[in-house]
């Protein structure tokens, strides 16, 4: 039997290795075109959607990566005939293969959006990056008309699965963006992208669900799909998914498949996320999220019978940290947060992407439920990451900790020189999760050894941090990745 698994949907080559590109200074804001207005749900039934599909597919690009690689890697391909098929050498050069000569290796293929005419181009991050963290050593765009265009990663963000590129050219089509918090379930969708690599493709469903989370951006990841019946395939990553009107509602991204293929569930990053990620990576190469400063976990029927509350929406404060943004709004534990800047919050998760989509040192506004009574507040938020906002037990954002002490080695059966710090409570919705469990023991970060809070935080540094860890007799390292 098959096991259903989320794929990312890329069309790749054998090998995956990638160069990092620098991301970019300063830049401009994006100057989209978008257009807020309802889809027209009324009227006669429809019996083609060309002119709008000829409209918004030159808005499409087909993306192709490759690495160039030193010296001989691997088998030749002579020795693979021989191997194989028993092919003796008949005397063909086989040129760069054992010259140690570089040479180019295509490793994927995927789509792109166009977003702005000057050349700015949506598309996923793991589009340019492959199964590697890395970026690839060339990017080549093909656009409609068939020109070609060597194209460089403006700033790409891992959390979302959103990449923009850039390539050198002006008066190109671009796609007219949707407010994708309007999309409705049951409205007519088409995805076009470049599935499988063979060529513009376009395939049309209705948008089967909203704001899903799936969680295969990882630790610390943000999501908001738009899942989809339009048939999606390897390749499609990057591609456009448009509502009837040809307007931008999502970037293809994944698809949940028993055979790798399309099987009828997949997954486009909200055009809204996308664009906000996308405007920060124009403007600083990099995303700052915000911080509010709390632990959260979504309000379950049971949780929501024992407070009070009409239905299970909004999200449950567990703790607030001390002089965070939340501390200073007047939120305390026990509070539900049931809006931010007015949209409703159906979980936790939603009020944590509506929560890092704000830039620090902006206000949000609040909306929440206290002992049955509705109230309303602004917080100022910080920057995720700013260790300053942390409780004097939070080690991360949902991970609490204190030093380990010897009835801590005894009741862990721990080795008796162990020390470091004990994880006491990990919440379920931490970006942390899936790393830190209650019981661990952190000894290392950085290859610096921790035996308080305090070092532990001036250990941390933003992106990948290596952390050496016992639980019971077993050790080895964990990765934490920071915002």
């Amino acid at each position: 039997m098959k096991i259903k698994a989320y794929r990312l949907l890329a069309t790749t080559s054998v090998l995956f290795c990638a160069a990092y590109f620098a991301l970019s200074a300063s830049s401009p804001k994006l100057d989209v075109n978008v257009d807020n207005s309802e889809l027209a749900r009324q009227g006669s039934n429809l019996t083609s959607y060309s002119s709008v599909i000829k409209q918004v597919t030159p808005t499409v690009v087909s993306v192709y990566t490759t690495n160039i690689e030193t010296g001989r890697q691997g088998m030749s391909q002579q020795d693979l005939l021989e191997r194989f098929f028993g092919v003796p050498n008949q005397g063909m050069p086989q040129p760069n293969e054992r010259s140690g000569q570089p040479r180019r290796v295509p490793q994927g293929v995927g789509s792109g959006v166009i977003i702005t005419s000057d050349g700015y181009i949506l598309s996923n991050n793991h589009v340019v990056t492959g199964e590697s963290e890395n970026v690839a050593d060339e990017i080549l765009v093909r656009l409609d008309d068939n020109r070609e265009f060597t194209a460089k990663v403006v700033g790409r963000d891992p959390k979302t699965d959103i990449a923009v590129l850039k390539i050198d050219a002006t008066n190109l089509p671009a796609i007219v963006l949707a407010d994708s918090d309007k999309a409705e379930v049951g409205d007519v969708v088409f995805a076009i992208g470049n599935p499988m690599g063979v060529g513009k493709t376009v395939t049309s469903g209705i948008i089967s669900a909203v704001d899903r989370s799936i969680g295969i951006n990882g630790d610390g990841g943000y999501e908001s799909f738009i899942q989809t019946d339009a048939s999606i395939n390897p390749g499609n990553s990057g591609g456009a998914l448009v509502d009837a009107q040809g307007r931008l509602v999502g970037i293809n991204s994944a698809i949940l498949s028993r055979s790798g293929g399309a099987d009828g569930i997949g997954f486009a990053v909200s055009s809204n996320l996308a664009t906000s990620i996308a405007q920060q990576l124009v403007e600083f190469g990099e995303v700052k999220r915000g911080f509010l400063g709390v632990t959260i976990s979504s309000v379950t029927a049971d949780i929501a019978e024992a407070f009070h509350l009409p239905d299970t929406n909004g999200a449950l404060i567990n703790s607030v940290n001390d002089n965070s943004p939340a501390s200073k709004a007047g939120l305390k534990k026990g509070d539900v947060i049931i809006e931010v800047n007015g949209k409703s919050m159906a979980d936790s998760n939603a009020v944590r992407l509506a929560v890092a989509q704000n830039r620090p040192g902006s206000s949000i506004q609040l909306a929440y439920i206290r002992e049955g009574k509705r109230f309303e507040t602004s917080a100022k938020i910080d920057e995720l990451g700013s260790f300053a906002s942390l409780s004097a037990d939070e080690l991360l954002d949902g991970v609490t900790a204190r030093p380990l002490s010897q009835n801590d080695r005894e009741q862990n059966r721990m080795d008796p020189g162990v020390d470091g710090l004990l994880v006491v409570n990990v919440e379920g919705d931490s970006p942390y999760a899936r790393s830190l469990t209650p019981g661990m023991v952190i000894s290392e970060i950085n290859d610096k050894k921790v035996d308080d809070i305090a070092s532990a935080k001036e250990a941390f540094h933003k992106g990948a941090n290596k952390l050496y860890v016992h639980q019971g007799n077993q050790s080895g390292f964990e990765v934490v990745k920071i915002g």
